[in-house]
């Protein structure tokens, strides 16, 4: 059974997506920060970089938009301007210009010859920013609806490669292009199976968001948005309300009449399956899905038989460590490696999904002899990313056990999304020990010892474990130190320092007592 469960707070809304009972996939937006994919902003070109090939546009936001060749060549000025200069080499065996010569020709026309600094351009978020980056950016605008996904600077029709049935394909290939789009069109998994009715709506209702996108880039006398797309409760049902789905939970009767209307309009099929949660009982206590929320932003989880993953985030690289951990298993070792590698690859790409882990991803599993159990592994690794509706590429695992896999990530991740640095480490997630800061005391002692002035004492300003370390382990090396400088070193404790911190300054031997606040 497949449920959707939306719970709506004052600020932040949580969409999740559960399989029989347990958390499949999960959106969480809040208001003071709402995901900018998809929406349209009128921006104007700071800088052209022909050294990477890429130009900063302002878009009104505190960090400047980034746009890469390849994402100003899908724009239908930049298609026209390539077509003109190479027409005549550019053609296939019927003797016509490909259809879409710009996903081939990217290196072909550099960027400066399509951006001018200070132009203006409306481009769509297709990335939020992360990190000390920007957003990502492409003025290739895509407009999503619930069967079609509407593309109008193009002049292409396709239709989505998970729909399996070939006949299917045709007919509805041929049925969009019976509707004559005025731009590009590929038909989502959605709409397999959906009539030419339903088709036209879709088509018609994206063609008239578009011209209204145009006239607002057209009035808008800055720059910044001119068009946002659907809440994220709106945006969950368009792309994941289906037949598979059994009913909706919506616990604020607000949205759940906003929900009502949309699905009405949009899904009026499946209209009873949305319900109203009333019930005192927090709509996430159904399935314990805070529980596995709070699991998910843990480095260390445990698999059933008693190994575990460890799992390590970067701003564009996962990595992913498998152990066998308390599991010895029962046969032999290659059959106990095996079984705790498929365990893992399951419980990976179901982490994978939860996190929005995205980038390139190395799951680093226990290494295997038999070649065979190598490629089980992979396969089964493979049919678990077939239920991610992000996009997945997997390498075939190499002769050290290493699987390189990349996960299109379009919003930031869970953990950087709920989490944030922590103040003391600075998101190291390891501090220097006690031992190493004495040290480093010790070493600046000693540096500032040539350079003392007569009459001067050496003080010490460190946290206090710091200085009841010296004391007690170093006293030996402490009493090295005096020597060398001739004098006794006085410390001072600063319990609001890092332990990492530390001040060595000298200072007037007459001055010693108000310094030290005896």
């Amino acid at each position: 059974m497949i449920e959707i469960l939306i719970n709506v707070r004052p600020n932040q809304t949580r969409v999740a997506y559960v399989e029989d009972q347990q958390l499949a996939d999960l959106k969480i937006e809040r208001n003071t920060q709402p995901t900018l994919v998809g929406s349209v902003f009128k921006g104007k070109v700071l800088r052209v970089l022909p050294g990477m090939q890429a130009a900063f546009v302002d878009i009104g936001l505190d960090r400047s938009g980034f746009l890469y060749v390849g994402d100003v060549l899908e724009n239908i000025q930049a298609s026209q301007l390539l077509l003109k200069e190479e027409k005549a080499s550019r053609v296939v065996n019927d003797g016509e210009p490909e259809e879409r010569p710009h996903n081939t020709n990217h290196a072909k026309v550099p960027i400066q010859k399509l951006l001018t600094s200070g132009q203006e351009i409306l481009v769509q978020v297709s990335k939020d920013p992360l990190g000390t980056k920007g957003a990502r950016i492409t003025s290739q605008i895509s407009l999503p609806g619930r069967n079609l996904v509407y593309m109008p600077n193009i002049d292409h029709i396709g239709v989505s490669r998970k729909i399996e049935s070939s006949e299917e394909g045709v007919r509805l290939r041929k049925e969009v292009e019976s509707l004559g789009p005025k731009g590009g069109v590929i038909v989502r998994t959605a709409g397999e199976g959906a009539s030419k009715e339903s088709l036209k709506s879709d088509l018609n209702y994206l063609e008239r968001l578009w011209e209204e996108i145009e006239q607002n880039y057209r009035d808008s006398p800055k720059l910044g948005l001119v068009y946002s797309d659907m809440d994220v409760e709106l945006r969950a049902l368009r792309d994941l309300l289906d037949d598979k789905v059994s009913r909706v939970f919506v616990d604020n009767k607000e949205v759940f009449s906003k929900i009502n209307k949309f699905v009405e309009r949009f899904l009026p099929q499946h209209q009873n399956k949305v319900e109203l949660y009333e019930s005192p009982k927090p709509l996430f206590d159904l399935y314990d899905l805070d529980i596995e929320v709070s699991r998910s932003l843990q480095r260390k989880i445990w698999l059933k038989s008693g190994g575990y993953i460890i799992i390590d985030e970067a701003e564009a690289l996962v990595v992913v460590d498998v152990n066998t951990g308390r599991f010895v298993g029962k046969k032999n070792l290659e059959s106990t490696i095996l079984k705790t590698n498929l365990e893992a690859v399951r419980e990976i790409a179901h982490q994978l999904r939860i996190r929005n882990c995205g980038g390139i991803v190395v799951l680093d599993l226990i290494d295997m002899e038999s070649e065979v159990n190598r490629e089980k592994v992979v396969y089964a690794l493979e049919e678990e990313l077939k239920a991610d509706r992000a996009k997945t590429a997997v390498i075939s695992m190499s002769s050290l056990g290493l699987v390189e896999m990349t996960r299109k990530r379009t919003r930031p991740s869970l953990v950087s999304s709920l989490c944030e640095p922590c103040s003391y480490c600075d998101g190291k997630a390891y501090v220097k020990t006690k031992s190493t800061v004495a040290n480093e005391i010790f070493a600046a002692l000693e540096r500032g010892a040539q350079k003392a002035k007569q009459g001067t004492v050496a003080i010490v300003q460190c946290y206090p474990d710091v200085a009841d370390w010296i004391y007690e382990e170093e006293s030996e090396t402490l009493e090295f130190v005096e020597n060398k400088l001739g004098d006794a070193v006085v410390f001072k404790i600063e319990v609001d320092f890092h332990i990492e911190e530390f001040v060595v300054k000298r200072i007037a031997r007459g001055e010693l007592g108000a310094e030290v606040g005896t």
